[in-house]
């Protein structure tokens, strides 16, 4: 019998989220040294920027099946060792190609380790009578803001992005290292039946496309918050950072209360309670652009973005007609190209029209997750209950 609790568990489980939280910063801060390092135009950049979410999606389809062969206690040592090291890589490279190429190797391994850590947090809530699967989030937007402040640091300190890169790689994998010996031996529903070509259950569909609708809005209040503010809001030029600032604190704040509110309300009504935060957030910016009352939505939406996509991870887990390795997998994949439209399709809606139509658009996906929510089938039951293994 192990002698591990529960806590530890969900300790090592958070740092590993805490991993992938900085190293994603870390490559986000210091993207536009790395692009004048290479002498690349705003085209180019774009393009290169494309390899990530083109890694990612390889990535997908294998780290269902490698959670279900290998269980995600492997994967996602393999996985947070893989996107730890490859980051210097990133800093290293000198040419467009070899760095598209890292860039891709980089995507791949973080979807790797977004699959499988997410199915070691859903082994981790088994030993709780709440939901905790927000908090592991939080955990990855803390890291995020600690990430983009170490990356501000060591740019003012006037190091290269290799040598930031390397530091984050080292933290990186001690903490893997650590953490690994008190993560989740034995996967939930493990059992299950494993990927196979026939259609996904209904209600895993409907579960990606509430992560879909929750990923895209989340994907354009990173791309367009601070556009929106420079070019409709127009405050004075050192305030233009805080409608970003605004709604991607209230998000990672939404993470850690998240679970309490769930357990008290239910995951379905929380889902609703996001949705009504997302669009009334994003309809207050609309009708009435000026700073407060914009800053007050974009508050409101960080609120609303907070638990969507962690409430559809943790139900995915519940599937039972296969893993729950394969079940993320679908629900990741599916929600995963909401981050690659989301942005792309403001920036056409808003040649077309302007940017107050396009968070209109927004705010109206946002609504759809309501109506997701209020449809979508109930959870399967789960197999026979499973503990935390020793």
């Amino acid at each position: 019998m192990s002698d591990i609790t529960p806590h530890q568990r969900r300790v090592a489980v958070s740092a590993l989220f805490f991993v992938a939280g900085l190293c994603f910063a870390s490559w986000a801060s210091r993207i536009p040294d790395v692009a004048h390092k290479l002498r690349l135009s705003e085209g180019e950049l774009g393009q290169l920027l494309l390899a990530l979410p083109a890694g990612a999606l390889v990535g997908l389809p294998l780290a269902g099946w490698a959670v279900h062969t290998y269980g995600s206690r492997v994967v996602v040592m393999l996985a947070a060792g893989l996107y730890a090291t490859s980051l210097p890589l990133l800093g290293w490279m000198d040419n467009f190609w070899t760095l598209a190429a890292s860039v891709a190797v980089f995507g791949f391994a973080g979807n790797l380790l977004n699959v499988s850590v997410n199915t070691q947090a859903i082994g981790v809530q088994q030993a709780y009578d709440k939901p905790i699967m927000a908090s592991f989030h939080g955990l990855w937007s803390l890291a995020g803001f600690l990430g983009g402040a170490l990356g501000t640091l060591l740019i003012r300190a006037e190091q290269p992005p290799f040598r930031h890169f390397l530091l984050v790689m080292v933290i990186g994998l001690v903490i893997t290292l650590l953490a690994h010996q008190r993560t989740v031996r034995q996967d939930t529903g493990a059992d299950a039946p494993g990927p196979s070509l026939r259609r996904p259950e209904p209600y895993l569909l409907r579960l990606g496309l509430i992560a879909f609708c929750g990923m895209l809005c989340e994907g354009c209040m990173f791309d367009w918050s601070g556009v929106y503010f420079q070019k409709v809001v127009r405050p004075d030029a050192p305030l233009v950072t805080l409608g970003y600032v605004a709604c991607m604190s209230t998000m990672a704040l939404g993470r850690f209360i998240s679970d309490y509110l769930t357990h008290r309300l239910g995951a379905t009504r929380m889902m609703q309670i996001s949705s009504a935060l997302i669009t009334s957030g994003l309809l207050l910016a609309v009708v009435w652009p000026f700073f407060v009352p914009a800053l007050l939505g974009f508050l409101l939406v960080g609120f609303g973005i907070a638990s969507v996509t962690p409430l559809a991870y943790s139900a995915a887990g519940r599937a039972t007609t296969v893993s729950p390795g394969v079940a993320l997998a679908i629900v990741t994949t599916v929600g995963f190209f909401g981050f690659l439209l989301g942005p792309p399709l403001i920036g056409m809606v808003a040649e077309i029209f302007n940017l107050r139509v396009s968070l209109a658009l927004v705010a109206g996906i946002g609504a759809a997750i309501s109506l997701l929510a209020a449809r979508s089938t109930p959870a399967p039951a789960p197999v026979q209950a499973t503990r935390v293994a020793g």
